[in-house]
């Protein structure tokens, strides 16, 4: 298992492109991003091949409106839905990215049926565009504290709908911190679900500080995923308390817990 540096909170003071540099300085070999848009693909490409780390996963945009957090999953939208799918697909490949985490949205409970057929027909669009590419799409439940009234906040809700959609590039990103402030078990979780585990993040709990800074435990979680035979990244998606490299011991000494 290896750590990658989530540039949506690490750094975020800086420029996304100096996050990058921050980011290698740090010891850090992959990073991960969420709106990267406003840098052309290719200049994002080059300042990553040329600080050595390489770029794991962007999200598709999250909307035209202020309150959007995605819309895969939002009825009656699905046009732009496709336009953000569309987007963050070809920005990704041009990029070299390996992932697209597609933003689902929210959806009032009276509209989750057609919400659940939205996003299978926006999986289903995003599935023929990368059939002949190397690259992972990825849907993520956020805990109910954080994003409310979020299409999924429970790990089953997305593996339920991975499972029955069943392309080979779709897999689950398990965000144990989500997975904690909801109260669930993430070793159970990862025992059920580690076929389809495709990325983890990390983040203390609570607070979504450094994840030694909270009250929860997360090596059990992190032995689990090494049993199971994950190798993937786990992703620092967190807010540091305060240097970003002051806070950096809990990598090395997490991993070493986990065995």
């Amino acid at each position: 298992m290896k750590v990658s540096a989530n540039l949506e909170f690490l750094w975020a003071d800086m420029p996304l492109l100096q996050r990058i540099d921050a980011a290698a300085r740090a010891g850090f070999r992959a990073v991960e991003l969420h709106q990267p848009f406003e840098v052309e693909p290719k200049v994002l490409k080059a300042r990553c091949r040329d600080a050595g780390v390489q770029l794991l996963g962007i999200n598709t945009g999250k909307g035209s409106q202020a309150d959007d957090q995605g819309l895969a999953a939002v009825p009656g939208r699905q046009a732009e839905a496709r336009a953000l799918i569309e987007q963050a697909l070809t920005y990704a490949t041009e990029a070299n990215a390996t992932a697209v985490h597609i933003l689902a949205g929210q959806v009032p409970p009276e509209q989750r049926s057609t919400g659940r057929a939205a996003l299978l027909a926006s999986l289903d669009f995003a599935e023929d565009i990368v059939r002949d590419l190397d690259l992972m799409l990825q849907l993520e439940p956020l805990n109910e504290a954080d994003a409310p009234g979020y299409f999924y906040s429970r790990v089953p809700e997305a593996t339920a709908l991975i499972r029955e959609h069943g392309g080979p590039q779709l897999r689950l990103m398990l965000d144990l911190y989500h997975v904690a402030m909801m109260g669930d078990d993430p070793v159970a979780l990862i025992g059920e679900n580690a076929d389809i585990i495709g990325h983890v993040q990390i983040a203390g709990v609570p607070g979504r500080h450094e994840p030694d800074s909270g009250s929860y435990d997360f090596a059990p979680a992190l032995a689990a995923l090494k049993a199971r035979g994950y190798i993937g990244w786990i992703g620092a998606e967190y807010r540091a308390l305060a240097q970003v490299e002051d806070g950096l011991k809990w990598c090395a000494e997490a991993l070493k817990a986990a065995g």
